[in-house]
């Protein structure tokens, strides 16, 4: 089994989530740690997602992680299994359109923006509110939005990083309680990457987004 993707499972608790981000990293790569096991990857591109979604394994779980525009949504609803970067109406009603097209449902985080980045994308409290009680997201009946997500600034500032974590952990629960209290599916926290997962796991994460830690370096 690849080592690196032994090291990584065995810091991960069993009720955590772990997506291989296969951003820039060939077929082979990613085939090496689907057979040590990890089905499910991650995407930032529509574009990259597209080439390599044939040529890999039927039961892999195609996560997309970027920023994703209306324009692209039709090509990956036919497959796709969690949108995780959901951030506008607009968005998710596109979504709930090609979804309906193919007849699935489509599970979608809504992401927050939780960086001290200004290039990093996201919802901020109000927006969600906004969305969460608009009358027409009753209307959409073929998406799922079954949590949150969010980035942490880039930063080798550990304590600035826990304390974006655990505002989204707080927007979450505030959510959770206001707009999802009977709710059984709005369950996910992903946030935690290569160089943060430790801490994002202690503050709450229930998917971690790792690349460099699984794959190594990108030549």
């Amino acid at each position: 089994m690849n080592q690196n993707v032994l090291k990584v499972l065995s810091e991960i608790p069993d009720d955590v989530k772990l997506i291989a981000v296969t951003k820039k990293r060939s077929v082979s790569e990613i085939l090496d740690v689907y057979h040590s096991g990890i089905k499910d990857f991650g995407e930032n591109r529509v574009q990259e997602l597209l080439q390599k979604q044939p040529l890999l394994p039927s039961d892999v779980k195609w996560h997309l992680i970027g920023h994703l525009q209306t324009n692209k949504v039709k090509y990956i609803a036919s497959f796709i299994h969690l949108i995780h970067s959901v951030d506008s109406l607009k968005l998710l009603l596109e979504i709930n359109n090609q979804a309906k097209r193919c007849n699935r449902t489509i599970d979608c985080l809504l992401q927050v923006y939780i960086a001290k980045e200004e290039t990093k994308f996201g919802l901020d409290t109000d927006e969600l509110d906004t969305i969460l009680s608009s009358s027409v997201l009753k209307d959409l009946q073929n998406i799922r939005i079954t949590g949150l997500m969010g980035m942490a600034t880039f930063s080798d500032d550990l304590n600035l990083i826990r304390s974006e974590f655990r505002s989204l952990k707080s927007i979450f629960n505030q959510i959770k309680s206001t707009y999802f209290i009977d709710n059984n599916y709005f369950t996910q926290i992903s946030m935690g990457m290569s160089s943060d997962y430790h801490i994002a796991i202690e503050e709450g994460s229930t998917i971690v987004r790792i690349g460099t830690a699984l794959f190594g370096k990108r030549d």
